[in-house]
């Protein structure tokens, strides 16, 4: 919708551009009353449900009313016009316009309108979100000398009287606790319990109950990103670094864990009675994968893994005499699913950093591996439905694989491996390729 908006603004000051320079008059009149009207129109299209009202149609809207305020207040003066024609400056104020509309429009653009995909389970969804506050730690990220925060947002099935499994989600190296929403939708729907949590300093942004927000560390963004640069790092730096945030990661989701059995055994609150805790998933995407696979390990009381696109860095180890990451070859024995995107699939060949993935088949006791064709790193997110400009930025370039054929067939397959491993239902039968849509 903000694309045609944009060329609809486009055309209406080409046109009058066009009208003024054949007839050799500014036509402020005409100019005037198309302002209105082009006002009342997006009126139309709000009240019409064709634009969905949100804030990223404000500045529009209030660039609209001004240019309607200011042909009208013109029409009513009707003042003799005495505006000198001049050809450049028509085709100056054209182009200005035409700026100023893309300026106004790009919220619209950078993040269009979009439909998550339709939840196929048949319990109604509902949501809440809480901050827990860690006692044992003191907040490394934090000059002050304060507790380590954790903001949580549960998604469960509404006005139900059973209990269901608990599934736990780890974002990606900077994302955010809502990146995977249409999976976390799906599954509620389906029955289970989710809570995604945001790693206060890893997220690229978290709020918290009282309205406060944090954005990411910087130094932490910033070791992040020259990981991935050449002579920046040593491997052996960066796996300590990686061991690092593995911590920070795997103490945040233990404790959120924690919090949420003690509190169904106590809090009177809604969500927490409807755990089973008896029946308990992890999975995240990216780092937030490798941070499932390595809780994976740590608990006893977790019976299913899935890492999305996300090299194992429990698994890994760095070895001094090749100077070099390699997989530890441990055996494990949680049943484990690894969904793959086209980034990570081409390298688990030729990356040291993914020994232990390319090695998973032979260390892990039940593992799975479900790969998508023509999928890029983001695909596995939202990212592409919410933004697919910053998702194509972010992870440079676009997919050739649909966007929501991709995340709707993910959802299904975790449906089906989470129905597997914590409810006992069938086989899982959806490891395989899927190829391009």
């Amino acid at each position: 919708m903000a694309i045609l908006i944009f060329f609809i603004a486009l055309i209406v000051e080409i046109t009058i551009a066009t009208y003024c320079i054949m007839t050799k008059n500014v036509q402020k009149k005409m100019r005037n009353w198309i302002r209105i009207i082009v006002f009342i129109v997006f009126i139309m299209f709000t009240f019409s449900s064709a634009i969905e009202w949100s804030l990223r149609w404000v500045l529009i809207a209030i660039l609209l009313f001004i240019l309607a305020a200011v042909g009208a207040v013109s029409l009513i003066r009707n003042k003799v016009n005495v505006e000198k024609y001049k050809t450049s400056r028509i085709v100056r104020k054209a182009f200005i316009m035409t700026v100023v509309f893309v300026l106004a429009l790009a919220p619209a653009l950078i993040f269009p309108q979009y439909t998550l995909p339709k939840e196929t389970g048949k319990h109604e969804v509902a949501t809440a979100t809480y901050t827990y506050t860690d006692k044992n730690r003191i907040e490394e990220y934090s000059k002050k000398a304060e507790n380590r925060f954790v903001n949580v947002q549960f998604w469960y099935p509404d006005n139900v009287d059973e209990t269901y499994p608990l599934l736990v989600f780890s974002h990606g190296a900077y994302g955010i606790k809502e990146s995977n929403t249409s999976t976390f939708t799906e599954l509620a729907s389906h029955g289970y319990i989710v809570v995604s949590i945001d790693h206060p300093y890893h997220s690229f942004y978290t709020a918290s109950d009282d309205g406060t927000v944090t954005m990411v560390n910087n130094d932490y963004f910033q070791q992040f990103n020259n990981t991935n640069k050449n002579n920046i790092y040593t491997k052996e730096e960066i796996y300590g670094l990686k061991q690092k945030w593995m911590k920070v990661r795997t103490d945040d989701m233990n404790f959120v864990i924690d919090t949420i059995l003690n509190k169904s055994k106590s809090d009177s609150d809604v969500i927490y009675q409807l755990i089973n805790r008896n029946k308990i998933g992890v999975f995240g995407h990216s780092m937030g994968g490798a941070a499932s696979v390595s809780l994976g390990r740590e608990r006893n009381d977790i019976s299913a893994v899935i890492n999305i696109d996300g090299p194992m860095f429990s698994e890994l180890t760095y070895n001094k005499e090749t100077l070099d990451f390699e997989a530890t070859n441990k055996p494990y024995t949680t049943t484990l699913l690894n969904i793959y995107s086209d980034d990570v699939w081409k390298q688990l060949e030729t990356i040291s950093v993914y020994s232990p993935n390319k090695a998973a088949s032979e260390n892990f006791r039940e593992v799975y591996t479900v790969y998508f064709q023509g999928s890029k790193h983001l695909s596995l997110t939202d990212l592409p439905l919410y933004s697919p400009i910053l998702a194509t930025i972010l992870q440079g370039g676009k997919a050739t694989a649909d966007e929501y054929y991709v995340i709707e067939t993910q959802n299904k397959i975790i449906v089906e491996f989470f129905d597997y491993t914590l409810k006992g239902v069938g086989r899982f039968t959806s490891e395989g390729t899927y190829g391009l849509k």
